[in-house]
């Protein structure tokens, strides 16, 4: 029997001979879990970051306060969660578009510091991050890309509220620090490789964007059809061999200040996922955000991670 994603992101048995999605086992998933729409709150059913497993990154400072990367694994290396977790305080007394743009040569000067490095993305100014995952061989994460945007970024009216883009990038650092944008993609991305009920289509045209690469959103949320922007799940793709053939490279929760403000409890949701990957390995299949009262802080985690066949 194989299980196939329905476009509410929920599971359904299906005994037909070819599922869309090819599994090689589940790595982790409770019952409880897949059941949430994609809308859905949730109490925590555990502390997270989980006591005793997590491995943590070095903290960031952003705004009042720090954030910081941390990967949790099971005893047995089964993943549970790569995350970043954000102090309260740190939605506070953030830098503006005017400070980012006036910092000179003595703040935000480098994105793989602690302060992170003033610059201009989406044609807007953007306080930069490069932040290491500890402990990511057991999935294709490799660090996270954190954007703190003020004035938003294109497209105008959808989401230009001030907000945080959080890559999950399965690319090295290195590699995605030289993608330069933006720009309209050059290259071809197999159609078994878009997400479902994901659209290349020009949102805007310059999709390929600095240090992140191609940008693919679902159309049906609510920002793009006359709602309010709050908390989206962006797919991103790039070609880093640049052989004409791109791959899926990073999950982007893409969530504003405000939302996270007002956020208690869990919200859960589905990440779509592609017909196959192209290269075999372990994915999430669930994004969260998490009010973490005793540590005064809000956790966003990629989870649920399950094995794909890939096409290598």
């Amino acid at each position: 029997m194989t299980r196939k994603q329905t476009r509410a992101g929920t599971y359904t048995d299906d005994r037909l001979p070819v599922s869309r999605r090819q599994f090689v086992g589940t790595a982790a998933a409770t019952g409880a879990a897949l059941g949430l729409s994609d809308l859905t709150s949730a109490t925590n059913a555990e502390a997270v970051p989980s006591a005793g497993i997590t491995e943590w990154g070095d903290p960031v400072t952003l705004g009042n306060g720090d954030a910081r990367t941390f990967t949790t694994v099971t005893p047995s290396g089964t993943p549970k969660y790569h995350g970043l977790l954000v102090e309260r305080a740190a939605l506070e007394g953030l830098p503006s578009a005017e400070d980012l743009a006036n910092s000179g040569d003595d703040a935000y000067t480098d994105k793989y510091g602690p302060t992170g490095e003033s610059v201009v993305i989406h044609h807007k100014w953007s306080q930069e991050f490069f932040v290491p995952f500890p402990a990511t061989a057991a999935t294709p994460v490799t660090f996270l890309g954190l954007n703190w945007n003020p004035g938003g970024h294109p497209p105008d009216g959808v989401w230009t509220e001030p907000h945080f883009d959080i890559h999950f990038h399965m690319l090295p650092a290195e590699t995605v620090d030289a993608i330069t944008g933006p720009a309209a993609p050059s290259y071809d991305l197999p159609d078994r490789y878009v997400p479902d009920g994901y659209a290349r289509g020009p949102v805007v045209d310059e999709r390929v964007i600095t240090d992140m690469g191609e940008h693919m959103v679902d159309p049906t949320v609510p920002e793009m059809n006359g709602g309010t922007f709050s908390n989206t799940l962006v797919w991103g793709a790039y070609d880093p061999d640049g052989d004409g053939t791109a791959r899926l490279t990073f999950v982007e929760p893409m969530i504003t200040r405000a939302y996270l403000r007002a956020h208690s409890g869990t919200d859960r949701r589905r990440i779509a996922q592609p017909e196959t990957y192209a290269t075999s390995g372990v994915y999430p299949t669930a994004y969260a955000v998490r009010d973490v009262p005793e540590r005064d802080a809000i956790a966003i985690t990629i989870e649920e991670f399950e094995g794909f066949c890939g096409d290598d």
